[in-house]
């Protein structure tokens, strides 16, 4: 059976979309990453999540996943080439997002962004 889209963004979304799928492409958007570190990198993921986004994201062709033959095993996980097409999307994306999210909390909303490796929210990021 033929999948038909009505738009393109509908067709991006069905590859991209999902609650954890954008946030694992702008963390391996900033290199290869280890299954440990996208943990760390999105604390609210279940393992299991995890690593269903993981295997669609591969099934789609938009990262590779590759296993090294140690032990423990060491699996790394980075964009393929189709998957550094996107880049410049996630990259407007993201800062689509830190503009917002700086915009609400200038309105008055209690709201900020913590990145990776952050011990504590930076200020601007409070104050927006």
């Amino acid at each position: 059976m033929t999948k038909v889209y009505n738009v393109g963004v509908e067709a991006t979304l069905d590859v991209i979309g999902g609650k954890w799928k954008p946030v694992i492409l702008c963390d391996l958007h900033e290199g290869c990453m280890r299954t440990s570190e996208l943990r760390r990198a999105i604390p609210a993921v279940t393992q299991k999540v995890l690593t269903e986004q993981l295997r669609e994201l591969e099934h789609d062709g938009i990262v590779t996943r590759t296993v090294y033959n140690e032990v423990p095993p060491r699996v790394v996980y980075g964009l393929t080439a189709h998957g550094q097409d996107l880049s410049a999307l996630l990259e407007q994306i993201c800062q689509w997002g830190e503009d917002d999210v700086r915009r609400r909390a200038a309105n008055g909303e209690s709201v900020l962004i913590r990145h990776f490796g952050d011990d504590a929210p930076r200020r601007e990021e409070l104050l927006g």
